[in-house]
């Protein structure tokens, strides 16, 4: 028997009404309405399929392993580097699928990666403590730093030059020179790991927080401690994270608590603490040309701050916590990754959700974007480095 092909069955459908006659009957069933799935099942059904749904352009796959930390280069707008559980971190290029270069030696997860500023070289920090630099254009290895004996949380860049800052587990801050491989300065003082830090952008002052409930002030070229900011109105668990306002004068800071304060730098002191979250902090981010901060919880609420009032602006729903977050450069956008794997991005005016972006099948674990602002790169538990367009949001 021919199988009749989709434009006889057009035909047929456009033409009259076609009918079977009982000659055409070869055997009829009895269907128990017990056996048909009822509506529960099928909306699950469609829940799956939605869940399989791929809205990135591109998908790194060279992992083999949880990803932990993504970075994009300042300078090139395809170079996205990304590292994970694998021991492993990747350069690789937005939309050639064919081009990849493995940062090897790590002997443990690579935890945190940053471009200095002009591009030229790239940090990868490890649980093994050593912090790695890597010269772009050589597409090689340029040093190894080494001196914490506990597992490195994160690495910044000096925004002038190639000084790199790391904190580690061992209750630690570590600075070099990467363009003399040396060992400048190891600040101490802190009581346990220390989760965050940055320079402020003008270069001239850290700032650095720990799991022991205390963000600390330090002088980077001599290495010593100007302020340490803690005890009532400040956190009275571990700090998360830390951001740094570009006029290098406040310094706000979550934590484990659920709680977010601002600090003036140069006082060291608490200046004014916003309270609207439920549970942990775990990203935050000041706009950078208006004066808006943003913070994302597992409360599974990004919080949208007007720090002229120190009130919220505005309360964006999750359907998981957020574990990070990122202002779109010149743009009102904040982009956040969540727990259930979706990207989103939010008109940070409104409040509204303007996009969301499928394709992860675990939680988010970092954001990038690119220097033109183009795309945006996530990285999954799921082993994953996806990117999705975001150019119409610039």
């Amino acid at each position: 028997m021919s199988v009749p092909s989709s434009h006889d069955e057009e035909e047929a459908h456009d033409g009259e009404e076609v009918f079977l006659d009982e000659g055409d009957i070869i055997q009829e069933y009895t269907v128990d309405e017990e056996d048909l799935p009822d509506a529960d099942e099928e909306e699950g059904l469609d829940t799956e399929v939605i869940d399989e749904e791929d809205d990135s352009t591109h998908t790194f796959t060279g992992h083999k392993g949880e990803l932990y930390t993504t970075a994009c280069s300042p300078t090139d707008a395809t170079l996205v580097a990304t590292g994970g559980g694998d021991d492993r971190g990747f350069l690789w290029k937005i939309n050639q699928g064919d081009w990849a270069f493995e940062l090897q030696g790590h002997q443990d997860s690579v935890s945190s990666l940053a471009f200095s500023t002009d591009g030229q070289l790239l940090a990868s920090g490890g649980f093994d403590g050593l912090v790695k630099v890597w010269d772009i254009s050589k597409g090689e290895l340029k040093c190894t730093l080494d001196g914490p004996t506990g597992g490195i949380e994160w690495v910044r860049w000096h925004p002038r030059g190639h000084l790199i800052l790391a904190g580690s587990e061992d209750s630690t801050v570590w600075m070099w020179n990467a363009d003399k491989s040396a060992y400048l300065h190891m600040f101490s003082g802190h009581g346990s790991s220390v989760t965050c830090g940055d320079f402020t952008p003008d270069g001239k002052v850290i700032c650095t927080g720990s799991d022991d409930a205390t963000m600390r002030i330090w002088n980077p070229k001599i290495g010593e401690n100007i302020h340490v900011v803690r005890g009532h109105p400040y956190h009275n668990e571990g700090l998360t994270c830390l951001t740094i306002s570009s006029d290098s004068a406040l310094a706000l800071t979550g934590s484990k608590d659920g709680s977010v304060h601002a600090v003036n730098i140069s006082t060291g002191k608490v200046v004014s603490s916003l309270s609207a979250h439920s549970d942990s902090i775990e990203c935050i981010g000041f706009a950078v040309s208006s004066p808006l901060a943003a913070t994302g919880s597992m409360d599974k609420k990004l919080i949208i701050w007007d720090m002229q009032h120190s009130s919220p602006r505005c309360t964006c729903d999750h359907e998981d916590g957020v574990t990070s977050l990122l202002w779109l450069p010149g743009s009102r956008h904040i982009a956040t990754g969540c727990v259930d794997g979706k990207v989103r991005l939010w008109d940070s005016l409104s409040g509204e959700c303007v996009k969301i972006f499928s394709g992860h099948s675990d939680a988010i674990q970092s954001i990038a974007v690119s220097a033109n602002g183009d795309f945006l790169v996530s990285v999954s538990l799921d082993g994953t480095a996806r990117v999705f367009e975001i150019a119409e949001f610039r």
